[in-house]
């Protein structure tokens, strides 16, 4: 009798029953400071527990599951140290911290995961974030969070545009600016650099504090609206839309690029930041997920191939659709005005 070399079990499908678990328990470390206090140097459950503030039992039940998750480290003297990944990531005091997001999980975004059922049914979310009215106190918390995520991927594009090199002026147009990590980025490399930010009113004070915090109020102009109603000049040489065309659907996302092709100057380049899935839509499994959750929290949002922005792109009149591999969730797709 021959057996099969891999039985078939259920292991996958009890692993995703208790999949909320792990973020939870992130999320709940992050607010309890255990990274944080961590850093400092290894420490048992009590000394934890008289730095933070958190009880001994509540620790120890999230700082063992952590453990398990490799998040944390436990000797044998029952002291917690962290791990080199939340050493470098979790920590909120250093610059590459990833878990702004996490942070919003069980406030924000789990909500409305829990109305999945009803979503797919409509195909609408109970609650859209990229409308102005409903999602401005979304962004206004959820902007600064996501910063360290695509600061390096702006950094490494200010390298590939090498704007100090230019010997002109530069006209950069930050578009739904956010953070206004795009245009910090660009502005750092370049004193030549003039950034015009454009968000809703209500997320402008968030860019405006974060812009100051780098040191370069001097050097930006804000424009508050929706971005199919608001004036973004004429004559900008760098375009940047940063991680918005998911939230907008094909349609709106098609007209943001003719308008903002319009803005640019002749030989402007046209910067986009997506959660980019492979043609089949099979794969990478993070930007399938994302496509799940502007399901949940927009009217047509969706996540989309290099092929499909490409292809508006050159809609748009723009040329010469490429990739720029970045440190961030995807590659970042250039295009350039004729």
């Amino acid at each position: 009798m021959s057996t099969s070399a891999s039985a078939v079990t259920p292991e996958r499908i009890m692993q995703f029953a208790w999949g909320y678990v792990p973020p939870l328990v992130l999320e709940s470390a992050i607010h309890h400071r255990v990274f944080d206090v961590l850093d400092s140097g290894p420490m048992t459950v009590k000394e934890v527990s008289v730095a933070t503030g958190a009880s001994e039992r509540g620790l120890r039940a999230i700082m063992n599951v952590l453990v398990g998750l490799n998040f944390l480290s436990r000797g044998e003297e029952g002291r917690y140290a962290l791990t080199p990944e939340s050493e470098a990531f979790l920590v909120s005091t250093k610059p590459g911290f990833q878990g702004g997001v996490l942070r919003h999980g069980s406030g924000q975004l789990i909500p409305k995961w829990l109305h999945l059922n009803e979503i797919v049914r409509t195909g609408k979310p109970v609650q859209a974030v990229n409308q102005e009215e409903d999602g401005s106190d979304f962004f206004q918390q959820f902007v600064v969070d996501i910063f360290p995520m695509s600061y390096p991927s702006a950094r490494t594009l200010a390298k590939e545009l090498a704007l100090d090199e230019t010997g002109a002026e530069v006209r950069v147009l930050d578009l739904a600016a956010g953070s206004g990590v795009w245009g910090i980025a660009l502005a750092e490399s370049s004193e030549r650099v003039a950034v015009t930010a454009v968000d809703w009113g209500d997320v402008l004070p968030v860019t405006q504090k974060m812009v100051e915090r780098f040191g370069l109020t001097d050097r930006f102009s804000f424009v508050a609206g929706d971005l199919m109603e608001a004036d973004f000049g004429h004559g900008h040489n760098v375009a940047t839309l940063g991680h918005i065309l998911h939230s907008e659907g094909e349609a709106r996302s098609r007209a943001l690029l003719r308008k903002t092709f319009d803005a640019l100057a002749p030989g402007g380049t046209i910067v986009i930041a997506e959660f980019l899935v492979n043609e089949e839509r099979t794969a990478p499994l993070g930007s399938l997920f994302f496509a799940a959750n502007m399901l949940v929290n927009t009217e047509n949002g969706d996540t989309y191939s290099f092929e499909e922005i490409a292809g508006w792109l050159k809609d748009a009149g723009f040329t010469n659709p490429r990739l720029l591999d970045a440190p961030g969730p995807s590659p970042l797709v250039l295009a350039t005005k004729p």
